[in-house]
């Protein structure tokens, strides 16, 4: 038996300590500033994740969810078109679709990277784009998507609310596609403290339509030319990213040097399947996810140890109450299906000491033995 300790799937606390002061005196700055809302270091977040990501544009708006459904009306999807989607991602992607007043077709994944796969997609008059989500920081298969949409005159949004500076043949994911996703919601790569989102984009158009409906539709003073909405990054949230940002690239590659760990200490257990990675990309790992049939019992042994695991998702979102009663799936999502029920995240940070990431593995093969 190893001896017990605590070992929390994630912990900000220990990401904070290094920039606490840093963030404090910014905070304190706007205060003092009292300039709260699209202020200067909003534009300057704004343009600083514009370059980080390779993109023309970057438009902060209040969250994840805001920026796919923004993205979608600039792109004038609504109703009576159809949006492909996977089915295994946060109900945010979808509902977005729902907010736009599309209808979400919900797509199944590939087995291994548990990612879109577009293979035996079948899409119709109806289907205008289709919303690739770079699941737990690891991109899509871009190259197939990209063909595959430009083959079908299909709009792509790149939802990468997981995957800050994950790359795909050297390109940031978020400038692949029409229009790039991203949330800040603090748990992610690059979070806040609090709710936050952008929109990336080389298109002017669309970013001048996503500032437009970030702010009621406003072009300048009294002048509304949309009806819009309330979704602007606030100035605290751009201070805390904008020092955030520059420790990004180190925070993912401690997560990836932990995950190579992970893989080291796990890859031989016959009963887990450790993450599969496609070729030409890199992983951020927001989420290091494991499948195994004994995931119950796993997880409960786990907990007993201090081990903090969690399911990311357990239901794919075509089963969801607020879509199962009102949408007909395809025939088939069971590769997503089985996925929902094996699939186990373990603790990730890039604070992680390699004593706790030796401690959870030697807890799993007890667990399994």
């Amino acid at each position: 038996m190893v001896t017990k300790m605590e070992v929390p799937l994630t912990d900000l606390r220990q990401q904070l300590k290094g920039i606490k002061r840093e963030l404090k005196e910014e905070i304190n700055q706007v205060i003092t500033d009292c300039r709260f809302i699209l202020g200067e270091r909003v534009e300057r977040f704004e343009q600083e994740f514009a370059k980080y990501c390779g993109v023309k544009f970057a438009i902060g708006v209040a969250s994840g969810t805001d920026a796919l459904t923004l993205a979608l009306k600039a792109l004038k999807i609504g109703p009576g078109d159809e949006v492909l989607v996977p089915t295994n991602t946060f109900i945010a992607t979808a509902a977005a679709i729902t907010h736009s007043g599309a209808t979400p077709v919900f797509v199944d994944i590939d087995p291994d990277t548990y990612n879109l796969n577009v293979s035996s997609v079948t899409v119709n008059s109806k289907t205008k784009a289709i919303i690739p989500v770079h699941l737990f920081g690891q991109p899509a298969d871009m190259g197939a998507i990209m063909r595959f949409a430009e083959e079908r005159g299909l709009k792509i949004i790149e939802d990468v609310c997981q995957a800050h500076g994950a790359t795909y043949n050297g390109k940031k994911v978020g400038s692949i596609g029409d229009v790039g996703c991203f949330s800040f919601y603090p748990t992610k790569p690059l979070g806040c403290m609090g709710d936050g989102g952008m929109v990336t984009t080389n298109s002017e158009e669309i970013a001048i339509k996503v500032k437009e409906l970030r702010n009621h539709g406003r072009t300048g003073q009294n002048i509304h030319v949309v009806p819009g909405y309330t979704s602007r990054l606030d100035e605290i949230q751009a201070a805390v990213l904008l020092i955030k940002l520059k420790h990004l690239d180190e925070w993912n590659n401690k997560r990836a040097d932990i995950a190579e760990t992970y893989n080291r200490l796990l890859g031989n257990v016959d009963s887990i399947q450790v993450p599969q990675c496609i070729a030409h990309a890199t992983h951020v790992y927001h989420l290091y996810v494991i499948r195994t049939k004994q995931r119950e019992k796993l997880a409960s042994k786990l907990h007993e140890r201090g081990i903090g695991t969690s399911v990311h998702y357990p239901t794919p979102i075509h089963l969801q109450p607020a879509y199962k009663s009102n949408y007909s799936p395809p025939p088939s999502l069971r590769n997503a299906e089985v996925a929902a029920l094996e699939i186990l995240s373990l603790p990730m940070f890039a604070e992680l000491t390699g004593g706790q990431v030796k401690y959870v593995c030697e807890s799993i093969r007890e667990c399994l033995c």
